[in-house]
């Protein structure tokens, strides 16, 4: 059938998508979310159809291409595409069997991450891979074979030295910004650290959001490669890379699922690593009520699950569980955490120690784990580079190769509007939720709005007097800060005892 074609002018920001008119559509007894094939000269493309109930929106004799559609056929309105019914990606039938708790070979599950990186699934189809995979759990082969697919479906950051060292942590705890401090102490070294990091899903917070706070984060490979060459390392945004980009369209659907299939974390995690040429790779894992992982056991598995994919790759690879039963730092929030950062590097009285001391342990281990320190001596050396001010004069370099905005933690723009809370009786603070923590400082306005968030002037085994000040929310908006302060009345994150 030939149809001419409309620009619809709208983006689904990933699935390929044409509209078609009812009259058409029963022509060929097509129906919603049925495939077609679209071929215009040398170009051709499949996409999922969306069916015109009207001619307001598409005469017959049209079709509606969605701007992905139009840039992969190199199309524009008025010219003429042939169309045939298409049958359903083959990656539809292996995601089926595992749905069946088969096990899947190489070559399916690459075909798999080939069909979500190309956008030939639906969002759908992508879900039901993600419960395939949280009901039908991965083997250890597996997961590696799908680390591999998703870094090796994207581009690859080739750097041509050795070791190169890189961290990754989990998440679920709020602040916890251990990659701003141990980026530069390790730099400082000689070793090379190329850090790209992501933009909060669920957090009020992200590193790349609260680096952006500071410098640019989003850069091309070459530009990365320049900015590492000069000194030693960088902390940027992965999003703005083609760096398993699997990963990016596997989580979108993860997030309304609320679910976190333990193979699909693994290879998230260990792809990114891969994309990067790491070597040398710390992985943290925060333990404790309101975090990912609650129980000891489970993170216990993590752990070795983490170890086994690290040997299978070549990697050298150190699991630490660490404490995630509270915040971390006292900013919550990109500006409040970059203001944190920028403290604890230059030594002010106002930095947060429970973060200064677990980002120092956790570079210790990485000297120790690249043989920059001996055995047991790599807190020592990581202080030292510290309280030396070399990470602070190499978080400056890094800072301005990528884009110098802000250095002064005091020139550190914060919400205009604020709410104070305060303890209602004197005692000692027992408990903090994290997660309640994460959520007042999201309804404030964070991440988006980089000033908004919360600080924290106390932390567990802290003692409180009555009316003294626990912690504050910012805000840029009367109306966001009214919610937040009415999601605090329903749900209290401190306790106190």
């Amino acid at each position: 059938m030939k149809l001419k074609v409309k620009d619809m002018d709208i983006a689904t920001g990933g699935i390929l998508v044409v509209l078609i008119n009812k009259e058409d559509a029963a022509k060929l007894d097509l129906h919603a979310m049925d495939r077609i094939k679209i071929t215009k000269g040398r170009y051709s493309e499949t996409a999922v159809i969306d069916i015109g109930e009207s001619r307001k929106a598409l005469l017959p004799g049209s079709i509606g291409l969605f701007e992905e559609v139009i840039h992969s056929l190199h199309a524009k309105s008025m010219d003429t595409v042939h169309i045939r019914i298409a049958k359903k990606p083959i990656s539809v039938d292996f995601i089926k069997k595992k749905l069946d708790g088969k096990t899947l070979k190489k070559q399916e599950i690459e075909q798999i991450i080939w069909d979500i990186v190309h956008n030939k699934l639906t969002d759908i189809e992508i879900a039901y891979f993600v419960s395939a995979c949280y009901t039908n759990v991965m083997t250890m082969k597996e997961t590696v074979m799908l680390t591999k697919a998703m870094a090796e479906c994207g581009d690859i950051l080739k750097i041509d030295k050795y070791p190169v060292m890189d961290k990754h942590c989990i998440g679920g705890v709020p602040g916890n910004r251990t990659t701003m401090i141990l980026v530069p102490i390790i730099a400082a070294t000689g070793l090379t650290i190329p850090k790209t990091s992501s933009r909060s899903i669920t957090s009020p917070a992200g590193t790349a959001d609260t680096m952006e706070v500071l410098s640019n984060v989003s850069f091309n490979i070459k530009k990365i490669k320049k900015v590492i060459a000069n000194v030693n390392g960088c902390i940027v945004w992965g999003g703005s890379l083609n760096l398993a980009p699997a990963d990016d369209k596997i989580i979108r659907v993860e997030k309304p699922l609320a679910i976190d299939a333990e193979s699909q974390l693994l290879a998230s995690i260990m792809a990114k690593k891969y994309s990067v040429s790491s070597t040398h790779i710390l992985i943290d894992i925060p333990l404790g009520s309101g975090s990912k992982i609650e129980s000891k056991g489970e993170a216990l598995k993590l752990k070795e699950r983490f170890e086994q994919i690290g040997d299978a790759l070549k990697k050298k690879i150190k699991v630490i569980i660490t404490d995630g039963s509270q915040p971390i730092g006292n900013g919550i929030g990109p500006a409040l955490e970059a203001r944190d950062v920028l403290w604890l590097l230059k030594g002010d009285e106002q930095q947060p120690h429970d973060l200064k001391h677990k980002s120092i342990l956790m570079a210790g281990y990485m000297l120790e784990l690249a043989g920059k320190s001996k055995p047991g001596l790599g807190y020592k050396d990581a202080l030292g580079i510290l309280e030396s001010g070399a990470a602070y004069k190499k978080m400056l370099q890094i800072i301005k190769a990528q884009g110098c905005r802000k250095i002064e933690p005091e020139n550190i723009k914060l919400g205009s509007y604020t709410h104070d809370y305060k303890a209602a009786r004197k005692g000692m603070v027992s408990g903090i939720c994290n997660l309640c923590i994460s959520r007042i400082a999201r309804i404030a306005g964070a991440p988006q709005d980089k000033e908004a968030g919360i600080y924290l002037y106390k932390h567990k085994t802290d003692r409180v007097k009555e009316g003294e000040v626990i912690f504050r929310i910012y805000s840029n908006s009367r109306e966001k800060l009214k919610n937040a302060v009415e999601e605090l009345k329903r749900n209290n994150p401190y306790s106190i005892k």
